[in-house]
């Protein structure tokens, strides 16, 4: 695509709002500062300060500056051509900026900034797959009533995955599966029998023999590569989390409530992720998963990015590619196709654009709840336990999520991951059982609550 045709060199640039400036947020108020059709002004934060210094973090002059705390001192700033930072997104939605981009993360903060958007007229870029997992088709159906749009965003795996079949599917490429890498590799040295990921290293005796098994079955290979590397974790909730986003958009599903995955070199993607007919992992068509991107000292990573695999129908065609170095499974009836990248906030300008200038999504034009995330319990949970989310994955101790066909809420239906973070259980639940709806103190005072509510009425 040339970006330069397709979005033109209009005078006036996109006027955003950054809600959230830790992580992707500061990424992309920093590369927004050097794209020249965007305009990103307004920051928001938990503290106004706290939006402030980001700002000065970026080199913008303290002096250009102006820390509000009231809609009359956003107005005044905005028409002085000062920067605002502010504590409360309610108090900049009177300015004209075009599209918010929520990302901080939270799911009751995210829930309640996009509402307040959404209702005022405003586009929302949803950086914050946890509120996208409990609303987001809710959310997208309420825009459209508003006559805005809400869109993921490129830079962040979900929105570059939909982007990526739905190119397949223009093509005509008979899909078998899709997904991502998962954000941190696992590093084999060879040398001392070591693995290494996320800053962790173990000792693997006997790994080193599964690095290029050319026999050996593959539903084998995962299950010794998983065993030896059993120290390490093999599933993070921010993977189901985004596949999650990429079932609602696309109407994809998966092979198993965990996903499978499987521990893998990138020049293996396409055998694990083919039917079980053609000796893969998977018995569901169009199913989503996550491989952990297996590799040596110093050779490349999948950075975190995303694949299709496709069905090779014509035989002369895809040998001609695999000798070009595509990657195509060993029976040559599945090869996979892969973006190796997710720059985050540097690369989330086109999806601004996309939705700021031309008035479309990145993602589905209206998606529909296919999947939902839910909390499962790892470990024997007491009555009274506070399911609190910490860390940068906003994790639950003892608590891990899966992904099931999306339902209403119910008592007896498994409760979404993150409605349920930070709410005290009130009855216990047992190890390896589903945390149900009934099983939590729901606030019914929550923002998320109300609006998963109301997708339910919509949808069911």
């Amino acid at each position: 695509m040339n970006y330069h045709s397709h979005f033109g060199t209009q005078a006036e640039p996109v006027e955003c709002c950054i809600v959230g400036t830790g992580g992707f947020g500061r990424s992309f108020l920093a590369q927004s500062l050097k794209t020249p059709l965007i305009s990103t002004r307004v920051a928001v934060d938990l503290k106004a300060e706290t939006a402030a210094d980001v700002l000065r973090g970026l080199g913008i002059d303290a002096a250009r500056i102006a820390v509000c705390v009231t809609a009359e001192e956003t107005k005044a700033a905005w028409e002085n051509g000062f920067f605002i930072a502010a504590g409360d997104i309610a108090i900049v939605l009177g300015l004209p900026v075009s599209v918010v981009v929520e990302a901080t993360g939270h799911p009751e903060a995210g829930a309640r900034h996009c509402r307040l958007a959404i209702d005022a007229g405003k586009h929302v870029a949803l950086v914050s797959k946890e509120v996208d997992s409990v609303v987001g088709p809710g959310l997208s159906l309420r825009a459209r009533q508003n006559n805005v749009i809400v869109t993921p965003v490129d830079g962040d795996q979900p929105s570059l995955l939909m982007g990526l079949i739905t190119w397949a599917e223009v093509l005509g490429l008979d899909i078998v599966a899709a997904g991502k890498a998962s954000e941190y590799d696992f590093v084999f040295d060879p040398e001392n029998e070591t693995l290494t990921s996320n800053g962790k290293t173990a000792a693997v005796p006997g790994f080193g023999e599964l690095i290029e098994p050319t026999t050996v079955a593959l539903t084998e290979i995962a299950a010794r590569r998983g065993a030896i590397a059993e120290s390490f974790a093999q599933r993070a909730v921010p993977d189901l989390c985004e596949m999650t986003l990429v079932a609602n958009a696309n109407g994809f599903t998966v092979d198993r409530p965990a996903l499978h995955a499987p521990i893998a070199r990138i020049t293996e993607v396409a055998d694990f992720f083919s039917p079980r007919a053609s000796g893969g992992l998977l018995d569901t068509p169009r199913s989503l998963d996550v491989f952990h991107c297996l590799r040596l000292p110093g050779e490349v990573s999948f950075a975190g990015g995303v694949f299709v695999t496709v069905r090779c129908d014509d035989a002369e065609t895809w040998a001609m590619l695999a000798e070009k170095g595509h990657v195509v499974s060993r029976k040559g009836d599945v090869a996979m196709l892969y973006i190796p990248r997710h720059l985050l906030g540097v690369e989330a300008a086109t999806s601004i654009l996309e939705v700021g200038l031309r008035g479309v999504s990145s993602g589905a034009v209206e998606p529909k709840p296919v999947i939902d995330l839910v909390a499962h319990a790892d470990a024997d949970i007491a009555a009274g336990t506070v399911l609190t989310a910490s860390g940068h994955h906003h994790s639950i101790v003892d608590v891990s999520a899966r992904m099931v066909p999306a339902g209403k809420l119910g008592d007896d239906v498994p409760v979404p991951f993150y409605l349920a973070a930070n709410r005290k259980l009130k009855r216990a639940v047992r190890a390896g059982q589903p945390i149900l709806c009934g099983d939590v103190e729901l606030d019914e005072a929550s923002e998320l609550l109300s609006l998963r509510r109301q997708q339910d009425k919509a949808f069911f």
